[in-house]
């Protein structure tokens, strides 16, 4: 495991924080669900339930980011052309009806994920960006390779971006751009050397309990596999 200690300056903190977190972002990649879904093997149904946990979790983050928005240094890292969870709600919508709200529950893994969140993130702005950092960077990456191996495996019933609207970034015109300035905040934060390695285990926990949740859905995998 990579210490900030290591560095001698404080723009070696995205550098750690992206090597000690590097092998958890590999596991989540390496679940089975997550394989299925990204070899184009899983099943619109198996797809909504992803769905509907991001839903559960980005719930939770957004509202950390309302309490965030006064922090001198948590309001640093909420965008509001980030946030999810409009965009979750359509795509619900979409795939499922109208009563979506009805038809969709919280895993076991998604309620530890939650609770975990509303322990860090609503009075340590370290929490907070520890989890943000997980969420809506991976989003801007990882998210995109999803979404593509999604609209190829279901171009009809996932056309004109219907059903995957969380994966679609409108105000943000250049992704790179967006990440470099997003990774200088976090270069440039006000933190002491034990403050960097607390938010980099709080991100190591985001990255575990976001591998759980994947790992759940994967119990399910053989139903929604597309024969």
């Amino acid at each position: 495991m990579t210490s900030v200690s290591e560095g001698t300056t404080s723009e070696r903190f995205t550098a750690a924080l992206r090597s000690t977190t590097w092998d958890d972002h590999e596991k989540a990649e390496r679940t089975a669900y997550m394989e299925a879904l990204l070899g184009g093997k899983l099943s619109v149904p198996g797809y909504v339930d992803l769905v509907a946990q991001h839903y559960f979790a980005y719930v939770v983050l957004e509202d950390a980011a309302e309490a965030m928005r006064d922090d001198p240094i948590g309001s640093k890292f909420v965008f509001d052309s980030l946030l999810r969870v409009r965009a979750l709600e359509e795509d619900l919508e979409h795939l499922l009806g109208a009563d979506w709200r009805d038809k969709v529950r919280p895993s076991e893994s998604t309620k530890e994920y939650c609770d975990r969140m509303r322990a860090v993130c609503f009075d340590w702005a370290g929490g907070y960006i520890a989890h943000s950092y997980t969420r809506y960077l991976g989003d801007l990456s990882g998210g995109q390779v999803i979404r593509a191996a999604l609209e190829r495996a279901h171009p009809q019933e996932l056309a004109d971006g219907k059903g995957v609207a969380f994966y679609y970034f409108p105000q943000i015109s250049d992704f790179k751009a967006f990440k470099v300035e997003y990774r200088d905040r976090l270069d440039n934060a006000p933190w002491d050397e034990a403050e960097q390695q607390r938010v980099i285990n709080e991100a190591l926990v985001a990255y575990q309990l976001n591998t759980k949740v994947l790992a759940e859905l994967g119990h399910d995998l053989p139903r929604y596999l597309i024969a």
